[in-house]
């Protein structure tokens, strides 16, 4: 779908060539792609910053709507329909970072400057979201029109389906989302505002803040006389109530506050060509030791659940001179068919990288299965160069796909292997790209086997890859074991993603964390009910729910690297400036799905549904759909024989309707689609184009070509030719046709001639 869509604007870029702006530019027309240039078209023409696409199935709609340039006639149309980006006159970027989240809204203006004005297309919007993010809303105003985004149960965006087709929308990428506004008039402006949520990283006491705004060239207006206003605001609330040190920015902030744990910038300028680098921001929270805090905040007025909320942070701190845990670690890889190429190739390249960064004292092995399971040894291997050297050796002889996926002896098989641990902390590293029919039993064999493996069981990280595993049962398997699970649904960052879960699990610094005493508060819940490790990697961020009085002190406990005891003091403090349900939203609504997925609770589900409707974060139990407000227009008054318009002060009614988008849930994993080895990826697989249907169609043809007369597939490809193929193809069968006509002619008087 990605390539489509960037072949698609190269469509658009060329035939934006046709719009005619006089002499008063101020940038100059798009460049077309270089003939070497086109292999990185793809990449190229997707969206870096948030973008708005007129949507051209009819090329002859193109032209300015202010200068009309009276341009020949194009004819055929464009299938697919071509893009063209719309310039932008305005931007704003508001960012509000809490603890390790970001909330972002940017809105603008955009215009459909390339289309006439007597003309309509659609408008397609393309949102770049970053780390980890999640889409929250959208809200589109032209005249007289206005959509909104909003979430709806799944049972009521079935029956929608059956009243009204769906538009196109969704993710083109895990982290573009598109969604299309139905028939803009040319000249009109959008005024668009868009809201989501991400991640900060955390690196070596830093984070990082990086958002999508690099806007490309020829979205910049091309008359000098319009105004480019840029506006960026920025408010960070660290929570720590410590000094907040800015490291780095990449636009020219103006601190508006600063106060203990928080900053406040701004930054608003007119501008000749828009932003073209992304908006990035880092940042450190100073300390040299764990440090933690607590937040309290009653619940909103409309919240779904009325208890109280708690959420309590760790920082890792800069660890010098702290003790590391001995580890002991079993990599267990899938060989499916499924992973040929790339995507075993990543692997075995990101757990080199890790195998070379263990210590001597630390012990690994490395197991794989299909249909059967392989082990690199039959005990655990200390690390030594050799034993490194003989691993790697072994991933290059034995890691050959093969047919099956068969989870459940392999995982069982490693934890019997770290099952005499002392001294040290088990991980298993367990990576997949299929989904079986077994996972709930192969969660409950783990949490039986994992409860009687004494105080330090081993954590199991889960890695899944691509579409079709069961992303929410690796998210449950890491749940119960205090793992951590990380996803990637394309295979292009594959060895990236599965390098930072491994330098994240294995830079441990925390083990077995308790919060006390929590446990004694009256129906109390945590989220994740086992509360995962700290590493150095990362800060720690758990969220809960609570009935009664929270007790003023409060500690978190927990192992050190050489296994002695951990507590500190946490700060409880109320949070009235930070929205913990927005902020921890996302996290919550993939770990009670998880849990409803394993436990098939449908009450459960039902809190899910709600939960996602109340945050607007999307959910496997909703369906996001577009609502549509038009105004209904005025009715005529009769004023002495004249017309007026009614006029009466009152707001006018509006008529909504509510249009359905496609379903962009990742679902619970694929078993057909692991049975057959379909590869790992994201989207739906290209179609074929004329000319693959046209070949296709020839040969069934050929096939059938006794019983059938007219095939079918070349008859739909025939209905895709545009006009002038038609013209040439109509003449080159009358050619034919004439010939064969003069060649009967020839035999039929020649046989008149030799009867005589």
């Amino acid at each position: 779908m990605a390539e489509d869509f960037a072949r698609a604007v190269d469509d658009g870029l060329k035939l934006a060539k046709r719009i005619y702006f006089g002499h008063d530019r101020a940038v100059a027309a798009p460049r077309l792609t270089e003939p070497m240039e086109r292999s990185s078209t793809s990449q190229a023409h997707l969206p870096s910053a948030p973008m708005v696409y007129a949507v051209i199935p009819d090329p002859g709609i193109v032209d300015n709507p202010d200068l009309p340039s009276y341009q020949p006639h194009v004819h055929g149309r464009c299938d697919p329909p071509a893009l063209i980006p719309l310039q932008m006159n305005a931007i704003e970027l508001h960012v509000d970072c809490y603890l390790d989240t970001a909330l972002v809204t940017v809105t603008g203006s955009w215009r459909v400057h390339c289309v006439m004005g007597s003309k309509r297309c659609d408008c397609r919007i393309a949102i770049p979201i970053g780390y980890q993010g999640s889409i929250l809303g959208v809200e589109v105003e032209i005249p007289r029109k206005s959509y909104t985004t909003q979430l709806i149960t799944a049972q009521d965006g079935t029956e929608l389906e059956e009243t009204a087709q769906p538009q196109s929308g969704g993710f083109l990428k895990p982290n573009i989302f598109t969604l299309t506004v139905p028939q803009v008039d040319g000249g009109t402006n959008l005024s668009i505002k868009m809201t989501w949520s991400q991640k900060l990283t955390y690196n070596d006491g830093q984070f990082f803040l990086d958002i999508p705004f690099n806007f490309p060239e020829y979205v910049t207006p091309a008359v000098k006389k319009i105004s480019k206003r840029e506006k960026i605001y920025l408010n960070v609330n660290a929570g720590t109530g410590t000094e907040v040190l800015c490291k780095g920015c990449s636009h020219p902030l103006k601190e508006k506050m600063r106060n203990a744990g928080k900053l406040s910038f701004s930054y608003e300028a007119d501008v000749l060509k828009w932003s073209n680098t992304n908006f990035s921001f880092s940042y450190t929270v100073s300390s040299s030791n764990i440090v933690g805090g607590l937040f309290l905040q009653s619940a909103p007025v409309h919240d779904v659940d009325q208890r109280d909320i708690f959420s309590f942070y760790l920082f890792p701190g800069k660890q010098q001179g702290t003790k590391a845990f001995k580890r002991e670690v079993v990599f267990v890889v899938d060989i499916s068919k499924s992973m040929a190429g790339k995507p075993l190739e990543d692997v075995k390249n990101a757990i080199s990288t890790a195998l070379s960064k263990l210590n001597p004292e630390d012990s690994f092995n490395i197991i794989t299965f299909s249909d059967d399971t392989s082990l690199f040894s039959r005990s655990m291997e200390l690390v030594t160069s050799d034993a490194v050297e003989r691993g790697i050796e072994w991933m290059n002889k034995n890691f050959v796909v093969a047919d099956g996926t068969n989870m459940l002896p392999p995982l069982e098989k490693a934890v019997e292997m770290l099952s005499n641990t002392r001294g040290s902390v088990p991980m298993i590293f367990f990576l997949t790209d299929g989904s079986v029919e077994d996972e709930r039993h192969i969660c409950g064999v783990m949490k039986k086997r994992l409860s009687n493996a004494g105080s330090v069981w081993p954590r199991i990280h889960t890695f899944g890859l691509g579409v079709f595993c069961n992303h929410y049962f690796l998210q449950m398997l890491a749940n119960i074991s205090r793992g951590q699970h990380e996803s990637v649904y394309n295979t292009d960052h594959i060895e990236e993603r599965l390098d930072k879960l491994l330098t994240r699990a294995l830079s441990t610094v925390l083990l077995n964390i308790t919060i006390e005493p929590v446990q004694t508060l009256e129906e109390v819940e945590v989220y994740p009910s086992n509360i995962p490790d700290l590493t150095s990697s990362s800060p720690l961020m758990v969220y809960g729910r609570y009935k009664g009085k929270f007790p003023e002190n409060v500690k978190a406990n927990g192992l050190l690297g050489d296994l002695s005891s951990f507590s500190v003091e946490l700060t409880v403090k109320s949070a009235k400036d930070m929205p913990l349900d927005k902020v921890f939203a996302k996290n919550v609504i993939d770990l009670l799905t998880a849990e409803a997925w394993f436990s098939e609770d449908n009450q459960l589900k039902e809190k899910i549904t709600k939960l996602s409707i109340q945050t607007g974060v999307p959910s496997e139990y909703t369906r996001m759909i577009q609502l549509e407000n038009t105004e209904e227009a005025s009715k005529p008054i009769n004023t002495g024989g004249k017309k007026k318009a009614e006029s009466n002060g009152e707001k006018q009614k509006m008529i909504s309707r509510k249009i359905p988008l496609q379903n962009f849930g990742i679902g619970f994993g694929d078993t057909t689609a692991t049975r057959e080895n379909v590869p790992p990826g994201f989207g739906e697989q290209r179609a074929p184009d004329a000319a693959e249907k046209f070949v296709k169609a020839a040969s069934s043809c050929c096939v059938s070509l006794c019983n059938k007369c007219c095939c079918m597939c070349c008859v739909q490809c025939c209905t895709k030719l545009n006009d002038q193929c038609v013209i040439v193809f109509t003449q080159l069968f009358t050619a034919i046709a004439c010939i064969a006509c003069f060649e009967c002619c020839t035999h039929v008087c020649c046989a008149c001639g030799g009867d005589d």
